[in-house]
């Protein structure tokens, strides 16, 4: 259902901006922008490159309620250099985080919509990304549910696909995608007989929201709607599995399971045959009623993160 006071015109996902998500997802007149425009938080970086920089880097943070609980939302814009991390977009989250952790705050949205690090400033997104990490994993460890959202332009990829992983749970919609590495990387590095990055059935199988969900790489899937991820986030949260030593080794245990299952798969379809499900080729062209009717793979439900 869409949040009061969000009419269906602004409630798509894929075409809001950063800061219409973040507001969406909160509960109207909820949403305080920290370090917003109006502190003209430029990179350092950017105009050594003749680059056009943002007064929020490309990054919005802030703090609402969503339902009467106290969050904190983070939401990155792809459009402004493809929502790639850089020093200063890094340590508007790594702040958020650490805030989050210190203050016992319910839980964080991270409306995730990147491509992963700037090349214009590798060495310091890289740090960024490594500090994003370490602060994902304290806050988890003081009991805030972090939850990363993924159905922007962008995706996320890179060092954003790691940070996705390492959330309590990941919301997708159709329009997201998650990997580590993109399709024309893959390609460069491993040449087109690895991945062909033109085929883009191929890459929404692999890489897409749905089959994310299906394989498991996804908690749960929703429509293009803030209102749906909104919703989505509100039931994640109170399930969301702590971050333990034992938690970890469900993982590693999951994900070796995993590479011996399939391990030798070069395609989701080659994934589903193999498990046994009667899953059709063209996930993607699916109207939303006919996906919601297909089966996941039986160990897509852990808690394993």
């Amino acid at each position: 259902m869409n949040a009061p006071g969000m009419n269906a015109q602004s409630d798509y996902y894929y075409e809001a901006s950063a800061r219409e998500r973040a507001q969406g997802l909160l509960d109207p007149g909820s949403f305080t922008e920290f370090m917003g425009p109006q502190a003209r938080c430029l990179s350092p970086h950017l105009a050594q490159f003749n680059l056009t920089g943002a007064f929020d880097d490309g990054i919005i943070i802030g703090a609402g309620l969503l339902q009467g609980m106290p969050v904190y939302v983070a939401a990155q814009e792809g459009r402004f250099m493809g929502g790639a991390f850089g020093e200063l977009h890094g340590a508007k989250l790594v702040g958020l985080l650490r805030a989050a952790a210190a203050q016992k705050i319910t839980a964080v949205l991270l409306a995730l919509d990147t491509g992963g690090v700037r090349l214009q400033e590798a060495n310091a997104g890289e740090m960024a990304i490594s500090e994003v990490l370490r602060a994902i994993v304290a806050a988890r460890r003081a009991g805030v549910a972090v939850i990363a959202l993924v159905g922007g332009r962008a995706g996320a990829f890179g060092g954003g696909g790691i940070i996705a992983a390492s959330c309590s749970r990941i919301i997708v919609s159709g329009h997201g995608r998650i990997s580590v590495s993109g399709p024309e990387v893959i390609e460069t590095n491993k040449g087109v007989e690895e991945f062909d990055s033109k085929d883009r059935g191929l890459v929404w199988r692999v890489t897409g929201g749905r089959s994310r969900a299906l394989l498991g790489g996804a908690d749960a899937y929703v429509a293009d709607r803030i209102s749906a991820f909104r919703d989505a986030a509100l039931a994640q949260i109170p399930n969301a599995p702590p971050f333990t030593l034992e938690s970890l080794q469900a993982e590693q245990a999951r994900l070796s399971q995993r590479l011996a299952a399939y391990g030798t798969c070069r395609d989701a379809t080659e994934i589903w045959r193999q498990a046994g499900l009667e899953t059709p080729a063209p996930v993607a062209d699916l109207s939303e009623a006919d996906y919601a009717g297909l089966s996941r793979l039986p160990e897509a439900d852990h808690d394993a993160r």
